[in-house]
């Protein structure tokens, strides 16, 4: 195995230093308190690829206004299934941090989440049809109680001042808005998390990367170096857990894991127009959301959202498709070539066949010109002056692609969760919605890992964990200083 110097036994190595490891952790530590576990995380601070602010949405996914997350059936009815299940996986997110909070091992609270109304905006008739068959196949869920409906233009002007300033009338318009809809910065609370798993006796490695990964003798060895001394060791581990975001892929294909040999991955950078003017942050007091333009896929789906960093607060629009071959923001130009193997090709010429609508949004988008951004900004904010705004980078997301009957696809909803030797090694694929459903996918990762473990530690995880009841979730919200779901009753 390549490396040389000391070997340090662990009972489980966490690869990646984001949301997702720092949440694995912090359970791992609740549930088994003698589990020695290290987290490795390759940049000089956690939290600093797709969990940094920065290059996550931040929305705090719950399905409130994410129109991919409710498609429209053939009849014009729409299929709630995607947004109920997010609202669900969001909720148990935050009944955990708050749990957390009252233990005196997370916070403040105000540093990672506060509450930003969330909205979903309708234009033309038909936009307006689609919103009004939303809300009635949400209406009556409790995790959508608050969420209300208008067309009238003087309550949309209450709601969306910098949108609806400007506009001629003649265009049907409405909105929805969620009061509970919050704002989240991630990598400040990975930040939180991984305190709290040292406080419990874990140990985080900053500037750690790892270099291989290979199964030997029932147990897992990881190659590792400084990347500020270049000192190289082993670790040695019964169980991995790889949540590296886009380096998760790499790492599973060097270590020759069998379950991944048919995925391929596509990067897709991200770019947003920003504006820290404070005339027009105090003017949109929300994210909302609007539909994707014709033939642009999903994960174009256009929203302007108030997002606050460090304390700042700034709107930013978008999302503008990019092109890097890098899989990380601080990545390998050869990333994409590497990733390519026997194994996956057939899959990623599939995609390339299979997805021709894609790649030619995204020629689109690489190839545009400022002006063109500035107008899809005007269709939000009809007096949005260029000199207001500066287009920033956000992030690297890697698309992952695999074969679905007979087809190339790109997973574009959902976070896979992939194991291998038993179980023994566990990763994470995939990107939106992520974040904001950590807890969950992570409890889907502890049942992989550990089979038939859920019930010895079911005491432990139902006090981290409850069920996010409207009873449980309404006391999670008092302790993260959140507002309060208030059931408003729908359209009107």
């Amino acid at each position: 195995m390549p490396g040389t110097g000391s070997v340090e036994d662990w009972d489980a190595v966490l690869v990646g230093g984001g949301v997702m490891s720092a949440t694995l952790g912090v359970l791992l530590a609740q549930v088994e308190p003698d589990r020695r576990v290290l987290v490795v995380e390759r940049l000089d601070e956690a939290g600093c690829e797709s969990s940094a602010a920065e290059n996550n949405a931040g929305t705090g996914h719950a399905g409130l206004c994410e129109f991919n997350y409710t498609p429209r059936r053939p009849d014009g009815t729409v299929d709630p299934g995607a947004a109920v299940l997010i609202a669900e996986q969001f909720a148990a997110s935050l009944v955990f941090w708050a749990r957390l909070v009252e233990r005196g091992e997370l916070g403040p609270p105000g540093a990672f989440v506060r509450s930003v109304p969330h909205l979903g905006l309708g234009r033309g008739a038909d936009g307006v049809a689609y919103l009004r068959a939303r809300v009635e196949a949400l209406r009556g869920h409790p995790l959508f109680a608050d969420l209300e409906y208008s067309d009238d233009p003087d309550v949309l002007a209450t709601w969306l001042p910098l949108v609806m300033a400007g506009r001629t009338e003649g265009e049907p318009m409405a909105a929805t808005r969620a009061a509970q809809g919050t704002d989240v910065d991630f990598g400040v609370l990975t930040r939180q998390l991984l305190a709290a798993l040292r406080a419990r006796g874990g140990e985080v490695r900053l500037g750690t990367e790892v270099t291989s990964l290979r199964r030997r003798g029932g147990r897992w060895e990881l190659a590792v170096r400084d990347r500020a001394t270049g000192a190289r060791r082993r670790l040695r581990t019964p169980y991995v857990f790889v949540g590296a975001g886009g380096g998760t892929l790499p790492l599973l294909q060097s270590a020759r894991v069998p379950e991944v040999r048919r995925y391929g991955a596509f990067p897709i950078s991200g770019r947003f127009l920003r504006t820290d003017r404070p005339e027009l942050v105090a003017a949109h007091r929300g994210k909302v959301y609007g539909h994707a333009e014709p033939g642009a896929p999903a994960i174009s789906v256009p929203h302007l959202d108030l997002r606050v960093v460090d304390g700042r607060e700034s709107l930013l629009f978008g999302p503008f498709a990019a092109f890097s071959p890098r899989f990380l923001t601080r990545g390998r130009l050869g990333d994409l070539v590497r990733s390519v193997r026997p194994g996956n090709l057939p899959v990623l010429l599939a995609s390339v066949r299979d997805n021709r609508a894609l790649i030619a949004y995204l020629v689109r988008q690489v190839t545009a010109r400022p002006s063109s951004r500035m107008a899809a900004l005007r269709r939000f904010v009809p007096t949005a002056r260029e000199e207001d705004w500066r287009l920033v980078d956000a992030g690297q997301r890697v698309q992952v692609l695999k074969e679905t009957d007979g087809r190339g696809t790109l997973v574009g909803f959902g976070t896979e969760v992939v194991t291998s030797a038993g179980g023994s090694l566990a990763a994470l694929l995939g990107a939106s919605p992520g974040a904001s459903t950590a807890v969950a996918t992570v409890l889907d990762v502890l049942d992989a890992g550990s089979p038939g473990r859920r019930d010895e530690w079911g005491a432990r995880l139902a006090e981290l964990v409850p069920p996010p009841t409207p009873d449980e979730l309404a006391r999670a919200r008092r302790v993260l200083g959140l507002a309060p779901v208030l059931a408003v009753g729908g359209a009107r």
